[in-house]
């Protein structure tokens, strides 16, 4: 798909009126996600929120029941908002995958061109919309599916890097028939086109409370490769050292099973509490004051060009730093001095890094008040948030003009049980 005139990696200008930012109302959008919590902080705190204040009309297809929530009811804002109508999907996790890729793609087939735009959030929903000439949808490219297939433990081994190089061309051809949204500048190596960026900012306060002394924190999903087995030691060395002075709190849930089974044993441990998935806002709240926030991510292709969502979080809520050297993530402490890089898979390094913060009130109060500066500057979603409804206001404008004058569909909706049974609305 060629890029779009406004679709440049560099940010769009922040300034917008209020009449310019009511300029998407009766735009519609169709979110989808299979493998998200519906919570996701991206997806549905983020995006759907800044759609929803603009005046967009969206349908939020996600598996709420897999992660045990129920599907909101149609939610009506105030004049100049837009509406919210969620429907259920299963889950797509694991080797089971196929029964949430046919109830996905029903719902494209069905209700896909009553939308301006279908918004998609999983690689294996491009493969469900293959065959059905979408021309609004958009992939959101949150990851590198390729290098990630490689290190998902439901993949036999045998298959991994055949599978990881048919995925490249998969994107060749996603690139020619959608749009895309980009998560990292980084990605654009991978496409032809220049495709619009629209980085994992977040929300950041403009008070924020001074870091702690006897609370580490974990935020974000958990998989051994994101150093699960390092952060367990970490616990249990911090709860050594310190005769349980500082606790570590890891707040997400376990990816696979090899990861929730070590943090329900670490847990029982005492090495650790490990709260599972929360709520954004409840999640941020109790990192919020955290002695240190820690990012152990392995040395791994899927991450080295990404600069993780959680510094940034922790950055937001003043909270000092503790990071593997990942390339961007030690491009910011260099430049902004927010934490503490220590080496790959190196849980004695964290705790050495850990127990200085703590003797040390002032460098806390420092390394905190420069990440929560840098975040203010150049990860504020306030104000960042402005640039996502413009492009994507973009693309629903040159959907609507490339579609023909008489297009009046009729509106079919899925049902919310996700087994793709349809109905009329009028």
């Amino acid at each position: 798909m060629a890029a779009l005139p406004l679709g440049q990696t560099r940010p769009l200008s922040r300034k917008a009126s209020p009449t310019a930012r009511r300029t998407a109302r009766g735009h519609s959008a169709l979110v989808m996600t299979v493998v998200h919590n519906p919570e996701d902080s991206r997806i549905r705190k983020r995006q759907i929120e800044a759609l929803i204040a603009a005046g967009w009309q969206v349908t939020y297809a996600a598996p709420f029941r897999a992660f045990g929530l129920e599907v909101p009811p149609t939610r009506a804002t105030a004049p100049y908002l837009g509406t919210l109508q969620s429907l259920n999907l299963p889950r797509s996790a694991g080797r089971r995958r196929f029964r949430a890729w046919q109830a996905a793609r029903t719902i494209m087939r069905t209700s896909g061109q009553d939308h301006d735009v279908v918004l998609v959030h999983d690689p294996e929903l491009l493969l469900a919309a293959a065959g059905l000439g979408m021309k609004n949808l958009i992939w959101d490219v949150h990851e590198d599916p390729a290098a990630a297939l490689r290190v998902k433990s439901w993949m036999p081994k045998v298959l991994r890097r055949p599978v990881a190089a048919a995925w490249r061309g998969t994107e060749k051809v996603a690139e020619r028939q959608h749009y895309l949204l980009l998560a990292e500048h980084a990605y654009q190596k991978r496409f032809r086109g220049s495709h619009p960026v629209v980085a994992n900012f977040v929300s950041v306060p403009r008070v924020v409370a001074p870091a702690g002394a006897e609370r580490v924190s974990y935020l974000g999903s958990v998989t051994m490769s994101r150093g699960c087995e390092t952060m367990i030691k970490v616990g249990r060395e911090l709860r050594r050292r310190t005769g349980g002075a500082i606790k570590l709190e890891v707040i997400g849930e376990a990816a696979d099973a090899e990861a929730r089974q070590a943090l329900e044993r670490a847990a029982a441990a005492g090495d650790l509490s490990w709260l599972g998935f929360v709520p954004s806002e409840e999640a941020l709240a109790r990192v919020s004051g955290s002695l240190a926030g820690l990012c152990l991510l392995r040395n791994l292709p899927n991450y080295r060009v990404s600069l993780p969502t959680k510094i940034v979080e922790y950055c937001a809520l003043g909270v000092p730093v503790i990071t593997t050297p990942l390339p961007l993530a030690s491009e910011l402490l260099k430049s902004d001095n927010v934490g503490f890089e220590v080496p790959w898979d190196h849980p004695s390094a964290v705790v050495d890094a850990i127990v200085r913060l703590r003797a040390d009130p002032e460098l806390r109060r420092r390394l905190g008040a420069n990440g929560h500066r840098v975040a203010l500057r150049e990860h504020d979603w306030n104000q960042l948030s402005i640039d996502f409804v413009r492009v994507m206001d973009a693309i629903a404008a040159q959907v609507r003009d490339a579609l023909p004058r008489d297009h009046d569909p009729k509106r079919r909706f899925p049902s919310q049980d996700g087994q793709g049974v349809l109905e009329e609305r009028s």
